[in-house]
């Protein structure tokens, strides 16, 4: 098993030499299933909870309106 936080169509940043990312992902890829998980991790989630980052999801983000005239509250 193999884990990266970078997509395959970074290789070549992470390779020097093209021709060396190309060979090695080959290698890796072949005959191999790739599952790729989208969404924020736990720890950087963690994080944003604390207030160590900003809540870049809410940004801009208007608050729902109970229909009272007050925001409802998460």
């Amino acid at each position: 098993m193999l884990t990266s936080n970078r997509p395959v169509a970074e290789s070549d940043r992470i390779f020097d030499v093209e021709v060396t990312a190309s060979a090695i992902l080959d290698r890796l890829l072949h005959h191999s299933i790739v599952i790729t998980i989208r969404g924020e991790s736990y720890r950087l989630r963690e994080k944003r909870q604390a207030g160590m980052f900003p809540n870049t999801a809410s940004v801009g983000a208007k608050p729902a309106d109970d229909g009272e005239g007050q925001h409802a509250s998460a």
